[in-house]
């Protein structure tokens, strides 16, 4: 069962991820958007440095944004055919809402750059979480536009210093969610003894 809120230990047992593509409306309104990241900063930040922006790209910047994708596409690879453009033209108008995560970490704190990036997943994971107890779906995705430079910097990210952690697209599910495979417990779930794991 999908966004089962029969109590908050069955809604993460429940959580799961929609397709992009077919998230339709309604996504969250500004004032649950504004609730839902607000509840997304709450997660784990040693040091309290809040190593990461969230950046929201709202619905009237999405033209702008595939233009952004293509445009830097383009310039790495301009052999590029007409459907690899696409593909990226796409990902920008998908779903209702979409959120960027950059991990910023705080150059020169003694806390570890590693931990610091944690906190940026944290901040992707606790958006999922949030948007399912609204009853919207999301998906955490990085591929290409997670890694070129001139889209991190057009983000307002420092390319050398800051990373796109993901994008997150919120929005309701258009079609039933399909489980994916899980691990069995025992296969990911070790007791450590002092002689090793067990």
């Amino acid at each position: 069962m999908f966004n089962d809120i029969s109590s908050p230990l069955a809604l993460l047992a429940t959580r799961r991820s929609g397709k992009p593509r077919n998230m339709i409306a309604p996504g969250p309104d500004a004032a649950q958007l504004r609730q839902l990241l607000a509840v997304a900063t709450r997660t784990p930040d040693h040091g309290k440095l809040f190593p990461w922006q969230l950046v929201v790209i709202d619905k009237e910047r999405r033209d702008d944004f595939a233009a952004l994708l293509v445009s830097a596409y383009r310039a790495e690879k301009p052999d590029a055919g007409r459907l690899e453009v696409a593909a990226w033209e796409e990902f920008a108008h998908s779903a209702p809402m979409l959120v960027a995560v950059l991990s910023t970490p705080v150059a020169g704190s003694k806390i570890p750059l590693w931990e610091q990036q944690l906190s940026a997943g944290a901040v992707c994971m606790n958006i999922e979480h949030a948007a399912h107890a609204m009853g919207f779906v999301a998906c955490w995705l990085t591929s290409w536009p997670a890694y070129s430079e001139a889209v991190l910097a057009a983000l307002g990210g420092v390319p050398g210093k800051d990373k796109v952690a993901g994008y997150i697209f919120i929005g309701t599910a258009g079609k039933p969610l399909e489980e994916r495979p899980r691990p069995e417990y025992d296969d990911v779930v070790r007791h450590w003894t002092p002689g090793g794991v067990a």
